[in-house]
């Protein structure tokens, strides 16, 4: 379930809250074709308008608020029986981290997200904290999650959701990126909502212009059932425009 914009138009489907901005204070706006987090689609393979606003200090603290429409499908007769109608159709989430140096060329970045579903009739909303490290182009990344409310899924801890990954950045120019991920998402929270755990991965490319970053993604996962569009690969197109405030 979850994650951004600013993940699809760079390496993953993961945190790119390090970078939140130059300036103190900042603000994203964008669309992708797809929003997808952790290589599952959160809009039913449709369009998602998204934006947000950070803060970043100097001192390598940053916090910042970012949103979503989503689609998790409609509730069954049973459920609307039960007063449930609707999973939610947007997504607020809340972050704060830490980043810095270390060493040569070395880097690191702490930091805890809380994704927020405010109009859906369950308690989807849950929080994670991410480690980040990283050296020149590669880095590795293990998230877990930390607290959640009730009905995230049906496993008996809620908190029982891990996810690995790696990621490679390489500038072919000055304005273009090609990036690669791979991610891993286990537990039991990650067995009941997908069927078993798995893998994620994708390779993007982003270009800077001087009216955003427009980004192209090819991603795919291991899953293999009906609900989550099998393994078939997904193409996502991107942008986003971030400004100075």
């Amino acid at each position: 379930m979850k994650k951004s914009l600013l993940q699809a138009v760079a390496l993953s489907s993961t945190l790119l809250l390090s970078g939140s901005a130059l300036a103190e204070f900042s603000a994203n706006i964008g669309a992708t074709s797809n929003y997808l987090w952790r290589g599952v689609t959160q809009t039913d393979d449709a369009v998602a308008v998204q934006g947000g606003l950070d803060y970043a200090h100097e001192s390598g603290f940053y916090a910042g608020t970012w949103a979503s429409n989503v689609d998790f499908g409609s509730p069954d007769e049973e459920e609307m029986l039960d007063g449930i109608e609707t999973y939610g159709t947007y997504e607020t989430d809340f972050y704060a981290g830490y980043g810095g140096e270390f060493g040569e060329d070395f880097y690191y970045d702490i930091s805890y997200i809380y994704y927020a579903y405010p109009d859906s009739d369950y308690d989807l909303n849950f929080g994670e904290v991410t480690l980040l490290v990283g050296w020149q182009w590669l880095e590795v990344g293990y998230t877990q999650v930390v607290n959640a409310d009730d009905d995230v899924s049906g496993a008996d801890d809620e908190t029982d959701w891990s996810y690995v990954q790696a990621n490679l950045s390489f500038p072919l120019t000055e304005k273009v990126n090609l990036g690669l991920h791979y991610g891993y998402s286990m537990g039991d929270v990650a067995d009941d909502l997908y069927g078993d755990s798995y893998s994620d991965y994708n390779i993007s490319l982003s270009a800077d212009t001087d009216v955003g970053t427009v980004s192209f993604m090819v991603s795919k996962t291991d899953l293999d059932n009906d609900v989550w569009g099998k393994d078939d690969a997904k193409v996502v197109v991107g942008y986003v425009y971030n400004f100075d405030l």
